[in-house]
């Protein structure tokens, strides 16, 4: 009794310790900034349902799925949110990727899984992918943040990841300010599989965090169908 006595106040000492640390530096929600409370992580209620979701999941023939039509064949593709500039979905996925937030990541992924989950063909794949990183930028950043939200996606559509078969075999220049033909140029013939890889026949469901023209996905899909396999795309956003 004395036992279970002294845990009950250890806990009841590091409960008010946690509460007067959320007090002093309160977490808040990564895309609007206000306090979090205790139950949420990352998100706040609101932003989980007020973000400007794209809903493309839903639609065979949306924006997505038309970056890559006459291109590549995808099964599928989709995005979660719209990405506005300035808006609350740019600075969550600028503390994603940029801030070391990798969390973020799952969380998302977690949510959009959930959406996905009871929809074909996604909830079909055989694997998740992400988009590599080369490993002279992943050691500079210290992650794929692509491979954070493919787990948050993975832990809800309970579809199994690989991220060691894909890999980027050189590095190229920030797409950024690029021109559609120079993202394409700069991406075209960079990904490669690894020679022992079991990528063959398989659905891949291949994320990313934004696409915009579609160029880098587009040549990590040249190399999973080049190998026999479908692949269909999900992104955490889209921006036109």
């Amino acid at each position: 009794m004395k036992k279970d006595a002294v845990k009950s106040f250890i806990r009841s000492v590091g409960e008010y310790i946690m509460d007067t640390i959320d007090l002093v530096y309160p977490k808040i929600c990564m895309a609007c900034d206000s306090p979090l409370m205790k139950q949420e992580e990352y998100l706040c209620m609101f932003c989980i349902y007020s973000l400007p979701k794209t809903n493309f999941h839903t639609e065979s023939d949306n924006p997505v799925r038309q970056l890559f039509s006459g291109k590549v064949e995808v099964e599928a593709a989709a995005s979660y949110f719209h990405f506005e500039k300035g808006g609350s979905v740019q600075q969550l996925i600028h503390r994603y990727k940029y801030k070391g937030f990798k969390e973020i990541g799952v969380e998302v992924g977690k949510h959009y899984g959930r959406e996905l989950k009871d929809i074909a063909p996604y909830n079909k794949a055989d694997l998740i992918a992400a988009v590599p990183l080369h490993k002279s930028k992943l050691k500079k950043r210290g992650y794929n943040q692509s491979e954070f939200f493919a787990s948050g996606l993975s832990q809800t559509m309970n579809i199994p990841t690989d991220f060691s078969s894909l890999y980027r075999a050189k590095a190229t220049e920030t797409q950024t300010r690029k021109s559609r033909y120079e993202r394409f140029e700069n991406v075209e013939s960079i990904f490669r599989l690894e020679e022992n890889h079991s990528l063959r026949g398989k659905h891949i469901l291949l994320v990313d965090d934004v696409v915009t023209t579609g160029s880098t996905l587009e040549a990590c899909c040249e190399t999973l169908t080049a190998a026999g396999n479908k692949v269909s795309v999900v992104t955490m956003a889209y921006a036109k």
